[in-house]
């Protein structure tokens, strides 16, 4: 069985693009292949942060994905932080990439411009990203369409690694939702939607009670021509709430177009539709975070399964480079 593995940064409350994007792909993943997923606690460290957020929004994303679907009697679910082999490998492979092709890392070059004083770990975190992916002989990557550059630096750097010191990693593939890929944020179509950038009418968090998940697709922008179209470049707006309908109604972008001919109805049946699809994963939610101790537990759980994959590979990695064993 092939193995696929993805992860989620803890770096604020999740919304309807990871919901539809990743956790409700990788609900389904876990049924069909040998699946790890992970909070990716490390890398929410490479902008300053307070030490409690840290620790509750890793809780909290890791409740959503159990409360999404994943069940950790059937897949591997962690906090990142948890299995040290992460950053164990993360060393390795920062001595095999270049500065370079780190510094040509898209996502860099975008969240440390403007600022003056940019964190060591935000250069170099495309390689710790590597090293999750590596550490468990993944074959699949679920990613979204703004991180293909990084899972292609992860190819790059197991080919590299395999043809220095013989074949150690499998080199994974990418594989991208057909549907809500990268949702865009409704006020700002021009960006995606996100967790770190605050806009409250932009953004529809997955614990939204239904009277604001409705405000805000009512509210959300589009344009002035009044044609239902699909067109990205054009109508981004208008765009971004089609393909969201398509994901969460599990139709064709086609099939959700030729249904309407006025934006109004458009937004009125796609408010419904979210409030119907989002409502039990919150509802579970609550259940779940009820028990302050559950969540940690099958953290705990999910860690030790994952170390016992990934010390494996941290120590085939270790020997092949020519470090002595321990």
């Amino acid at each position: 069985m092939e193995r696929v593995f993805s992860g989620v940064q803890s770096s604020g409350a999740p919304h309807v693009g990871n919901y539809f994007g990743a956790f409700r792909q990788w609900v389904a993943d876990q049924h069909t292949a040998d699946s790890v997923f992970c909070v990716v606690d490390l890398h929410a460290l490479t902008v300053e942060t307070d030490p409690a957020q840290v620790r509750g929004r890793t809780l909290e994303t890791a409740s959503w994905l159990f409360a999404s679907g994943l069940d950790p009697d059937v897949c591997i679910v962690f906090a990142q932080s948890h299995v040290h082999e992460h950053t164990g490998l993360s060393w390795l492979l920062e001595c095999t990439a270049t500065f370079g092709e780190l510094r040509r890392m898209t996502q860099f070059k975008e969240k440390s411009k403007g600022n003056e004083s940019v964190s060591a770990g935000l250069f170099t975190y495309p390689v710790l990203m590597a090293a999750d992916i590596l550490l468990y002989d993944t074959n699949k990557v679920p990613v979204g369409d703004d991180q293909r550059q990084h899972l292609e630096l992860a190819r790059d750097l197991a080919i590299r690694f395999n043809g220095r010191y013989g074949e150690t990693f499998v080199v994974p593939e990418a594989v991208v939702p057909t549907l809500a890929a990268r949702v865009m944020d409704l006020q700002h179509p021009e960006r995606k939607m996100s967790k770190s950038v605050t806009s409250p009418l932009g953004t529809i968090d997955l614990l939204d009670e239904p009277d604001a998940i409705v405000q805000k697709i009512r509210k959300a922008v589009t344009d002035t021509d009044g044609e239902v179209r699909y067109d990205p470049e054009h109508k981004p707006g208008l765009s971004n709430l089609i393909e969201l309908f398509a994901a969460a109604s599990r139709r064709s972008i086609e099939d959700v177009t030729a249904s309407y001919d006025r934006y109004g109805p458009l937004k009125a049946d796609l408010a419904e539709t979210l409030v119907e699809v989002l409502n039990p994963v919150r509802k579970r939610y609550v259940e779940i975070t009820a028990d302050p101790g559950e969540v940690p537990r099958l953290l705990e759980k999910g860690a030790a399964k994952a170390s016992a994959i990934a010390s494996k590979t941290l120590l085939r990695a270790r020997r092949a480079i020519g470090l002595l064993a321990p």
